[in-house]
C-alpha cells in the first residue's frame, strides 16, 4: 500500500514550483535576447496579430497530449499559406514550428517535471510514476532520435510528401487504436506501475523514425512515444510528461540548423513563442482535470483529424 510520504514527493527534491520558475526565467531571458537580436518587420508583426492565440491553443494541445506543437502549428501554418495570409515554404513551416515549440514545449516539460517530483497519492486504478522509468524513457529515446534528427536535417534526400503520407497513415492507425483501447481493454484496468522491458524496446525502435519525422515535420518522436505509452496504459504523467521533454529537447536541437540555414520567419516566433509558453504552463492542470480517459480520447481524435486534414491538404 502506497503511503502519503512515498507518494507526495521525492526525498530531497526542490520545493514545489521552484523548477518551473527557474526554467521560466531562462526562457524569458532567451526571449528577450531574441527581441534584441532577431530581425523583425513591425508591419508584418502587426499583420500577424492573431498568432499569440494560435500559440496558446497549440501549446495547450501539445503539452496536454505530449505529441508536440507540430500537430497544431504545421496544419495551421499550411492552411494560412493556402489562404494567402502568410507565405511560408514547407521548410520554413518546420523551422518556425521548432522555434515556437522550443518555448512552449520547454515550459510544458518544466510543469510535468515538477509534477514528477511532487506526485500526489494515486487514485483508484492510477499508478505512481517512478523517476527511474521517466528518466529511462527520455534518455533512451533521445539517444537514438537526436542523431537521426540531426543527420536527416543535413543529409535528407527523402520525398517529404511520400513520407508525410506514410507517417500520417500510421498516426491515424495509432490514434484509432488509442481511442479503441481507452474504451475497451483499458477502460477498467489499473495503470502499469513500472516500465516493461518489451515496451522500452519498442520505444527504441520508434526513436529513429521518430527523429527522422521530427526533422522533416517538427513533430514525430513525441507523438509516437506518447501514443504508444497511452495505448499500453501507463500513467498520464509518464506518457505526456516524458513525450513533452523529448519533444522540447528535439526542437531545441533541431532549431539550431534552421537558424543557420536562415529558414525562420522571426516575426512568427516573436509573436507566438511567449503565448506558447503560457499555453505550456496551463496545459498540465488542464490534462489532469480532463482525466486519463477523456484526455486519451481527445488526443486520439485530434491526431486522427489533423492527420486527415494534412493528407487532404497535400493531395490537392
Amino acid at each position: 500500500m502506497t503511503t502519503l510520504a512515498e507518494a507526495t514527493t521525492v526525498r530531497g527534491a526542490v520545493p514545489p514550483g521552484r523548477i518551473v520558475w527557474a526554467g521560466g526565467a531562462v526562457l524569458f531571458a532567451a526571449y528577450a535576447a531574441l527581441w534584441a537580436l532577431a530581425p523583425a518587420d513591425p508591419a508584418l508583426l502587426a499583420k500577424l496579430w492573431f498568432l499569440p492565440g494560435v500559440g496558446v491553443i497549440g501549446a495547450i494541445i501539445a503539452n496536454t497530449s505530449g505529441t508536440g506543437g507540430g500537430v497544431v502549428f504545421v496544419p495551421v501554418f499550411n492552411a494560412l499559406r493556402e489562404l494567402g495570409v502568410m507565405s511560408l515554404s514547407p521548410l520554413a513551416v518546420v523551422g518556425v514550428s521548432m522555434g515556437i515549440q522550443s518555448f512552449g514545449m520547454s515550459m510544458g516539460s518544466l510543469r510535468w517535471a515538477d509534477r514528477l517530483l511532487h506526485q500526489p497519492v494515486p487514485g483508484p486504478l492510477e499508478a505512481q510514476v517512478r523517476l527511474k522509468d521517466f528518466a529511462t524513457v527520455v534518455l533512451a529515446v533521445l539517444a537514438f532520435s537526436l542523431p537521426a534528427l540531426l543527420a536527416t536535417q543535413r543529409l535528407t534526400t527523402f520525398d517529404q510528401r511520400d513520407v508525410l503520407y506514410a507517417y500520417k497513415a500510421f498516426s491515424i492507425l495509432l490514434g484509432c487504436a488509442l481511442i479503441a483501447a481507452t474504451w475497451t481493454v483499458n477502460a477498467a484496468r489499473s495503470e502499469r506501475t513500472q516500465l516493461a522491458r518489451g515496451d522500452l524496446i519498442v520505444l527504441l525502435a520508434l526513436a529513429v523514425p521518430g527523429g527522422v519525422l521530427t526533422a522533416l515535420f517538427s513533430v514525430g518522436v513525441g507523438e509516437l512515444v506518447a501514443l504508444y505509452l497511452f495505448i499500453r496504459h501507463y500513467p498520464v504523467l509518464l506518457c505526456t510528461g516524458a513525450a513533452c521533454v523529448i519533444s522540447a529537447v528535439s526542437c531545441i536541437s533541431g532549431v539550431v540548423w534552421h537558424i543557420g540555414a536562415g529558414t525562420i520567419l522571426w516575426e512568427v516566433v516573436l509573436l507566438a513563442a511567449p503565448a506558447a509558453a503560457v499555453g505550456g504552463f496551463l496545459a498540465r492542470p488542464i490534462a489532469l482535470w480532463l482525466g486519463a480517459k477523456r484526455l486519451k480520447t481527445l488526443d486520439g481524435s485530434w491526431i486522427v483529424l489533423s492527420a486527415l486534414y494534412l493528407l487532404w491538404l497535400n493531395a490537392k
